[in-house]
């Protein structure tokens, strides 16, 4: 069977049945060229994917409306590209993931995914004047060792820190929880736009995916696959930032904190993951130093 039957299979599934790899790998591996979904009887398709009988009933519906659509042609329409788990361009990286995306959906400059040199940035939403000014005397050396700076195109410290990063010169990547026809937040989507000419953005939704509260812990997760390592600015002790952070520490990657004030509740989570190990820093060739080493 050609790449491309499998590739236009592949990306109707995705869309109908949009979950992580390994929620799709049983399938793959009882259907290595997803040519039986239509005619599986719905109990085994359920058993596979370990899903309702009546929800298997919808996806070969769904399926075989889709897989007669032309997707690639949509996707190419609104200047998406779709980096299926196989495809070269997919980071490597992710794949360590317990539960890797099946799909990257892009739009921009792609071929930042294969600049192994990336660093996230991340913090509150209520981010102050101080992860600004944090950010401004961090990234500088960063961009000039070519690093990309991820992170998730939320209000704050995310803002901040693809806003900055262009303003110096640097390449920055959004990973969004949401698909492209839903840019979220709202105050975010001329910055999007901007980025989707001369950045990367990515996600791992098809595009009518709208913002759901579960998406973004599961968008952080890209984050933190992508990136050798983390830099936390200002969050609260109790945070969906400092959810991350752990999570990241528990898988290896480098975790850098912004000290902060004492008096300030922002400081709390930079000071909780100092105290679990994560390096205090308050100068990008710090930073440097542990990831060149």
């Amino acid at each position: 069977m050609s790449d491309e039957l499998f590739l236009k299979r592949f990306l109707a599934l995705h869309y109908v049945f949009p979950v992580p790899l390994n929620k799709i790998k049983p399938l793959l591996e009882y259907d290595p060229q997803l040519a039986q979904i239509e005619k599986m009887e719905p109990s085994l398709l359920a058993s596979i994917c370990k899903i309702t009988q009546d929800r298997a009933i919808n996806l070969q519906q769904m399926y075989r409306k889709f897989v007669e659509i032309p997707l690639l042609q949509m996707y190419e329409k609104h200047t998406i590209t779709p980096i299926i788990y196989t495809n070269p361009n997919y980071p490597s990286n992710l794949l360590n993931l317990y539960d890797p995306p099946a799909v990257l959906y892009a739009k921009g400059d792609i071929n930042l995914l294969l600049n192994d040199k990336k660093l996230a940035v991340i913090g509150s939403r209520e981010a102050s004047e101080y992860s600004k000014s944090s950010i401004e005397k961090i990234l500088p050396p960063l961009i000039r060792e070519n690093f990309v700076i991820v992170s998730g195109l939320a209000k704050g410290a995310d803002t901040l820190a693809h806003e900055i990063t262009m303003e110096y010169g640097g390449k920055t990547i959004a990973v969004l929880g949401t698909g492209f026809f839903h840019i979220y937040p709202k105050l975010n989507i001329d910055l999007a736009y901007k980025m989707s000419k001369t950045q990367l953005l990515i996600t791992e939704y098809p595009p009518y995916i709208t913002p759901k509260k579960w998406n973004f812990p599961m968008r952080n997760r890209i984050i933190s696959g992508l990136s050798q390592g983390i830099v936390i600015t200002e969050a609260k002790a109790k945070s969906g930032t400092v959810s991350t952070m752990e999570h990241a520490l528990e898988n290896g990657k480098e975790i850098f904190a912004i000290p902060g004030s004492i008096f300030s509740p922002l400081s709390a989570g930079p000071h909780l993951l100092i105290q679990e190990g994560a390096k205090p820093v308050w100068d990008g060739h710090q930073i440097l130093e542990e990831l060149l080493k």
